[in-house]
């Protein structure tokens, strides 16, 4: 096997990430404290919303806003299958039930003409997930929650900086949570972050958060520990100065590969939906010709890093076929047959994307 030349992805931490540290670790207050605050109070700021709830993970935030939200036993939250588990995972830990819907064939977002039929009087609330960078059709799934007295959660783990007919993700439905892991857009190390307008969810995020408790040492529920340290805060403070400098790279290094296999036989490379933003938090494309596993070697022969962001849509994972939830989504069956991700990060040079280019067209050769 070769060796890497362009990997997949690459954290950037820059002077002002280890200044701000270590201006934590010389306060003291390494744990929640001041910083978890100021970073809460810019990110909502800078995404549209009234408050933000940090949390130690992207997968705590979603299950912090589920619960919040009042979602539990019996009830069944619609999402898309096409993404990661954590997704998934959120609306079990409530007790609730996923139920699937299937994908939009150009964005791989949850399709808003499959949730309708999937209504029952146990739905209490959809859950789109903002994939690779770019929103799902927010209106109409709104819309469709509105009629049924649905609450939406974004789950924006992938799109912070993406926008919607004008409005930042995070600010398009009822809650939406962020991922700070380091190969998103932007990284606290771990962590993540709620986002909304309802004061009420918030109240009720923070007691879900810090072990059920309102007043300390008395509980009124079963929470969990789930707080950002002012450690990660700090990091991600300075990560908000440079989050949009690293989205427009990742746009322009998109609009560079775009340009570059527009004429590549048997690959579909990303749509990007007209007047609303996509940030590129994966470079995604889809090939329709020979075995998906062979293009993956001859890149990882050429030197080029790959992923496949998902490979199972989440109701043929074994764990949820035994938990017996089901789905019928051919869309993102195909989608998950086909998929490659590439490099798309902000470290890329020019040379970079040629050696993606290349050997995205070697691949495509030799598949014929």
């Amino acid at each position: 096997m070769s060796d890497i030349k362009v990997p997949i992805a690459k954290p950037i931490i820059g002077q002002e990430e280890i200044d701000n540290v270590v201006e934590v670790l010389k306060s003291g207050m390494i744990a929640q404290g001041p910083k978890v605050s100021e970073f809460e109070k810019e990110f909502s700021s800078w995404v549209g919303a009234d408050y933000g709830v940090a949390t130690n993970s992207g997968t705590a935030a979603l299950h912090v806003a589920l619960l919040a939200a009042g979602i539990g036993d019996g009830d069944e939250v619609i999402t898309t299958p096409f993404t990661f588990i954590a997704s998934g995972n959120s609306i079990v830990y409530t007790g609730a039930k996923p139920v699937f819907g299937d994908i939009d064939l150009k964005t791989y977002t949850l399709d808003p003409e499959s949730i309708e039929s999937l209504i029952t009087d146990k739905t209490k609330a959809i859950m789109p997930v903002q994939l690779y960078g770019q929103s799902a059709e927010m209106d109409a799934i709104c819309d469709i929650a509105q009629d049924h007295d649905l609450i939406v959660i974004e789950d924006a783990a992938q799109a912070h900086g993406a926008t919607y007919n004008g409005k930042k993700v995070g600010s398009l439905a009822d809650m939406a949570c962020f991922s700070f892991y380091p190969t998103k857009n932007m990284t606290t190390s771990e962590g993540g972050m709620i986002t909304t307008d309802n004061e009420e969810f918030v109240e009720e995020a923070h007691i879900f958060r810090a072990h059920g408790s309102r007043v300390k040492y008395h509980h009124d529920d079963i929470g969990y520990n789930f707080r950002m340290t002012d450690i990660s805060a700090a990091i991600g403070l300075a990560q908000l100065n440079v989050i949009d400098e690293f989205n427009k790279k990742r746009a322009e290094n998109a609009a560079y590969l775009n340009e570059g296999l527009a004429d590549v036989d048997g690959v579909i490379t990303p749509y990007a939906r007209e007047g609303s933003i996509h940030v590129y938090h994966q470079y995604t494309i889809r090939v329709e010709k020979g075995n998906r596993d062979d293009w993956i070697d001859i890149l990882t022969e050429e030197g080029i890093g790959t992923g496949v962001h998902y490979p199972i849509p989440l109701y043929n994972q074994p764990i949820y076929q035994k938990l017996g939830f089901t789905g019928n989504c051919p869309n993102a069956e195909k989608v998950a047959n086909s998929v490659i991700s590439l490099p798309v990060h902000p470290s890329l040079t020019s040379d970079d994307l040629d050696l993606v280019i290349e050997a995205v067209k070697t691949a495509s050769k030799k598949m014929d």
